[in-house]
């Protein structure tokens, strides 16, 4: 028999249908609680059409600020993952360095 894991997200609207609050559990990671966040990237490959699906969600409450480190920290993970999974170290510091370039343009000193 194959074990399963599942991660759901919880999301609270506003009468406009805005975010308001944001939850996550993750059942395999031990969490025993949801925890808070301000905002969600999810991505899936859609294998009938080959094509990447989005969900891109964030609460009212998220500063500029944070929209941009978590942009940056995401691109240098998205290096990371592609590394992991392909092997393509030449892109995968490429992206990085994309992401040392955008940190300095978002976060002058």
């Amino acid at each position: 028999m194959s074990e399963s894991s599942q991660i759901k997200f919880n999301v609270t609207l506003d009468e406009n249908q805005v975010p308001e609050k944001i939850n996550w559990l993750a059942t395999d990671a031990g969490m025993e609680k949801e925890l808070d966040t301000k905002a969600i990237m999810i991505s899936v490959y859609d294998t009938e059409s080959e094509e990447t699906l989005r969900m891109d969600l964030w609460t009212k409450e998220m500063r500029v600020d944070e929209m941009k480190r978590f942009f940056h920290q995401t691109i240098v993970s998205m290096a990371d993952t592609l590394q992991r999974a392909t092997n393509e170290d030449k892109i995968a510091a490429d992206m990085r360095e994309f992401g040392q370039h955008f940190a300095k343009e978002m976060f002058p000193e």
